[in-house]
């Protein structure tokens, strides 16, 4: 397979280094020599300084070979050109291209259905904003997404000292909590990602990754200790694109919100877009406009500046107030790892969902969704079981799964089960599957058709 990526940023950098990971053919084209160089230096990739969109840089570039365009600059103009030369040169090569404007919503689907034909538009901030909702009603939970349309629900929570999970064998898991019990799907324990068998440990302090019904949700959180909560107030710190549209979103759930903003001319935009919703002026990371504002009280407070080392900032500023239910933007990857030292634990990043929101259209096999998590080093993948995929027609405790990943639920009929080593994946199951970032590849092959097929 190859792929041409068009920018060099963050995202396009970690998409590059997945991909060049799983020894797939990657093209980098950016204009900035400095990111181009980055690249040159740490990925074995093509990297090519130039215009992302000039049809002869594509052309040069092989475009006409490329199974896929990943147009992911800065610039949804960029993005958009790039998407409507590749058409013309090379109408078969898939089209994915992040737009991130909001003038540009009511013409995704044009955009799909009409030139450019871009296959899928890709706006990560609207699914940021989904994951920051989600994550406001799940007390405890670091991270938060669903499978089959809200069907299912996967959960990183983490286990406190006084849990009654602490020190239980996952091989009693299902004796002490029956056929409702959530599936463990991978536990976090010193930033490694562990697949669990049944001779593991939970521990004080693990991330425990889960995975349940959305209808038991509540039961299986009350196994954790924990219950959702209602929230009724909310305080948001930036009122960028992903600010205005939580916030509006809050509005229509009456959840009484203000926003924190530092440029005045964004307060006065803000204050004519809004209904409800109080738009203040002032710094966000400075403790006495927090004072002023009674932080403290907020259910919820939201920091979504443009910048890290801020977000960072307001999210220390309210759990020292006594705020414990803060989510934090991050942009930088190589900041995640370190959040949690510093009790920093509910974190967004809107790159990452750009990367996770990307995989599943270069993976092979029939996937529906890919979703990173714990800064890309685990994956769950959710694909339809293929009739001759190495994973179909026999009991699971025969399959060869790669070491470091697991099968975690099987769909069939709208009925939704917990697999056992007895159970059967048919041909059209819907099935989720975690793995490890090293072993994505392997079970890659596990999922797509065996070539005797043919």
């Amino acid at each position: 397979m190859k792929i041409i990526i068009v920018g060099a940023g963050e995202v396009g950098y970690n998409i590059a280094s997945r991909l060049a990971s799983e020894n797939k053919r990657v093209v980098v084209i950016d204009k900035d020599p400095f990111a181009i160089r980055r690249l040159s230096e740490n990925l074995d990739i093509q990297a090519i300084t130039a215009s992302g969109s000039s049809p002869k840089v594509l052309i040069d570039a092989g475009i006409n070979e490329t199974d896929i365009l990943l147009a992911v600059t800065d610039s949804d103009e960029t993005n958009l050109v790039a998407c409507m030369v590749t058409n013309l040169i090379s109408p078969t090569t898939k089209k994915l291209a992040r737009i991130r404007n909001a003038d540009f919503d009511p013409y995704h689907d044009r955009f799909k259905n009409e030139p450019p034909y871009i296959d899928t538009v890709i706006n990560p901030e609207i699914e940021v904003v989904d994951t920051i909702r989600k994550l406001m009603d799940v007390p405890g939970a670091v991270d938060v997404g669903d499978f089959i349309d809200g069907q299912v629900k996967y959960i990183g929570i983490q286990l406190e000292k006084h849990s009654p999970l602490v020190g239980m064998q996952l091989v009693n898991f299902p004796d002490k909590f029956g056929e409702d019990r959530p599936l463990i799907a991978a536990i976090i324990r010193n930033n490694t990602v562990i697949v669990p068998i049944g001779s593991n440990k939970m521990k004080a302090g693990d991330l425990i990754y889960f995975v349940c019904e959305t209808t038991k949700l509540e039961k299986s959180l009350k196994i954790f200790g924990k219950k959702k909560q209602p929230i009724q107030s909310a305080l948001i710190i930036g009122g960028g694109r992903i600010g205005e549209r939580l916030a509006k979103i809050l509005e229509a759930d009456n959840i009484k919100t203000k926003i924190i903003e530092s440029d005045i001319d964004r307060c006065h935009y803000l204050s004519e877009q809004m209904g409800k919703t109080v738009i203040l002026h002032g710094d966000g990371s400075d403790q006495r406009v927090f004072l002023e504002e009674n932080a403290g009280q907020s259910d919820v407070i939201v920091s979504v500046t443009d910048d890290d080392e801020t977000n960072i900032l307001v999210s220390l500023l309210a759990k020292n107030l006594g705020v414990h239910n803060t989510i934090t933007r991050i942009g930088k990857l190589s900041y995640l790892p370190l959040l949690t030292t510093i009790g920093i634990e509910k974190v967004v990043s809107p790159r990452l969902s750009a990367v996770s929101s990307i995989l599943q259209y270069v993976r092979k096999g029939k996937v529906l969704s890919d979703i990173s998590i714990f800064g890309e080093r685990g994956e769950f993948i959710e694909a339809i079981a293929l009739e001759t995929s190495g994973i179909t027609n026999k009991p699971l405790k025969k399959i060869s799964f790669p070491k470091g990943s697991i099968l975690v639920c099987i769909i069939r009929d709208g009925n939704i089960m917990i697999p056992s080593g007895e159970s059967v994946v048919k041909p059209g199951d819907r099935i989720i599957l975690f793995a490890v970032k090293q072993s994505v590849k392997k079970l890659e092959k596990l999922l797509t058709v065996k070539l005797d097929f043919f």
